[in-house]
């Protein structure tokens, strides 16, 4: 693969988290505008070189960053434009509501032994009591003679820990015209409940919202599985796929007629992932609902799981500890081997991954995959068709901390592939740069990438939003 050598261009800056970067045309507007929704709750828009607000919802977000030290993966987490935005004014929002904070869904942390088979076993009891938060996806709709206003609620969803609710998690299917949201596994660490292979569970999975049907439901009930959602809201729900441990958001590129999707799953221990696919089964809520109520096992053929818990990425989920008489080495044991060896012939392989520890001087150690998006234009030549991606921080890069870019493409017989660096030219100084998001205009000809000086959600206007240029 070539070496690609690209600029940032500075384009709003003195910001908070930005999770979501999205561009859409305003009503009544005639050019695409950047949107940034940041983490503790604000919408932004550029127009004409300034920042404009287009919503804020600060006080509709839970307190964040009280626990761990500011850092948290709670708050504002999606943003998603109609595709008929500039006629119906109709966009969406995927965020942690104020005053749900809970205990908490196990009382000490988790760690999979795989000689004891209750910490393989664990199943989420009293759910209405023990859980974290919880999360909301809402429709609103911008009036033609006023500000946002919020129409109705289509999701709450209850959720057992504070982490891996899964960002830039409202993504709308060019193929299909549904709503795509990609909810992570529900947290802690190696997925203590197994929520991301149950098919009822809504935790771990990617899912198609029918929004153009209206359920006449203003106010759902809390759910953490399908099964417990009126028949109203089952029957607007596909499950497009499973096995998610946590997830950007998917990106589809259009081929010929049809589109690859890809999607990124970020790794425990060991590897960060990208996965990327053109034909899925989505399977109907309803009848995986049914199929539960009659005991019986519904057609997964042609369905598309990612492999998680049993698998990260490519290789079988491991725990991974020191070695007590080196230092320098690890001890590497398969937690679910039983998961793992259930799962190895029909999971999903990734299209490539990238390792938490890397020596080869054109690699790097990665920490957690943070975008994913194909890229169309012809700016960047050596980009062209292929998918992008970007890394929260390089292992290597402290005490600056500093985040990554890199690419890869898809193959035409359809096998695995190496990836690229993409190599940066802007100087940062002695501030750390966290690269917090990934994300591109309409026709996917410009790509946008999220930067912050901090990973927590308490530190503020540490945000600088950046154009990926030539």
């Amino acid at each position: 693969m070539i070496t690609v050598k690209v600029g940032l261009r500075p384009i709003a800056s003195k910001i908070n988290l930005p999770t979501v970067l999205k561009t859409a045309i305003l009503p009544g507007d005639s050019k695409e505008r950047l949107f940034i929704a940041t983490q503790v709750g604000e919408i932004f828009y550029i127009r004409n070189s300034s920042l404009r607000t287009f919503l804020d919802i600060r006080p509709r977000i839970l307190k964040l960053g009280d626990s761990g030290g500011g850092y948290d993966e709670r708050g504002l987490l999606g943003l998603a434009f109609h595709p008929e935005f500039y006629y119906n004014g109709l966009f969406y929002l995927h965020y942690s509501a104020a005053g749900t904070q809970g205990p908490g869904a196990l009382s000490e942390s988790f760690n999979p032994n795989p000689c004891d088979p209750e910490t393989l076993n664990l199943r989420w009891m009293d759910r209405e009591t023990q859980y974290d938060h919880i999360d909301t996806i809402e429709e609103w709709i911008l009036q033609s003679n006023g500000g946002p206003q919020k129409r109705r609620t289509l999701l709450n969803l209850r959720r057992p820990f504070s982490n891996h609710n899964g960002f830039n998690s409202l993504n709308f299917s060019p193929e299909t015209g549904k709503l795509v949201l990609t909810t992570g596994d529900g947290g802690s660490g190696h997925d203590p409940f197994n929520l991301s292979q149950d098919d009822l569970e809504i935790a771990g999975k990617i899912i198609e919202m029918d929004v153009d049907k209206n359920t006449y439901i203003i106010n759902p009930p809390i759910a953490t599985r399908f099964n417990e959602l009126p028949a109203a809201i089952q029957e607007t729900l596909t499950l497009m796929a499973k096995g998610v441990r946590n997830i950007p958001g998917i990106s589809f590129q259009r081929f010929y007629n049809q589109y690859i999707k890809y999607a990124g799953n970020v790794g425990q221990d060991l590897v960060e992932s990208i996965f990327s696919f053109v034909h899925y089964k989505p399977i109907p809520v309803t009848q995986l609902v049914q199929a539960s109520f009659m005991n019986s096992e519904p057609d997964m053929e042609g369905f598309i799981n990612f492999g998680w818990r049993g698998w990260e990425g490519d290789f079988p989920a491991s725990i991974i500890r020191g070695c007590t008489n080196n230092g320098t080495l690890d001890e590497k044991t398969i937690a679910y081997y039983n998961e793992a060896a259930a799962l190895s012939a029909s999971r999903l392989r990734p299209l490539t991954s990238y390792f938490h520890k890397d020596s080869r001087p054109d690699k790097f150690g990665g920490t957690a995959l943070t975008g994913v998006q194909a890229y169309m234009g012809k700016r960047i030549p050596g980009l062209t068709g292929s998918v992008v991606f970007t890394d929260l921080a390089r292992k290597e890069s402290q005490p600056q901390v500093r985040g990554a870019l890199a690419y890869t493409t898809i193959r035409p017989n359809g096998e695995q592939n190496e990836f690229s660096v993409i190599q940066t030219d802007y100087d940062f100084g002695s501030q750390s740069a966290y690269y917090v998001n990934l994300g591109t205009n309409l026709k996917q000809t410009r790509l946008y990438l999220g930067v912050y000086g901090s990973m927590k959600v308490t530190d503020f206007n540490q945000g600088t939003v950046f154009e990926i240029v030539p």
